[in-house]
């Protein structure tokens, strides 16, 4: 699998930006779940989220709230099973 660079900017803990975003998986106004084109996930938590844009053609995404954590997760059995 070819490795694509992205990366992820917090402004204030109220603003989100992600490059390299494939897709979004889930959101709520706690949790954003998004698929990286590099194969894995960044899952966003928070209060009050919401999302102001995401350009599949750039891979670009933007998110505002409050938020709380960033973590990364690779995806999951099935899914990588089933593509």
């Amino acid at each position: 699998m070819q490795e694509t660079k992205h990366f992820i900017n917090i402004e204030q803990r109220k603003n989100l930006t992600v490059s390299g975003v494939e897709s979004v998986v889930a959101f709520s106004e706690v949790k954003i779940i998004l698929s990286l084109l590099s194969g894995g996930r960044i899952s966003v938590v928070g209060t009050g989220l919401k999302i102001v844009g995401f350009s599949k053609t750039s891979g670009l995404f933007e998110a505002e709230g409050s938020i709380t954590g960033v973590s990364y997760g690779a995806k999951s059995f099935a899914s990588r099973l089933f593509k």
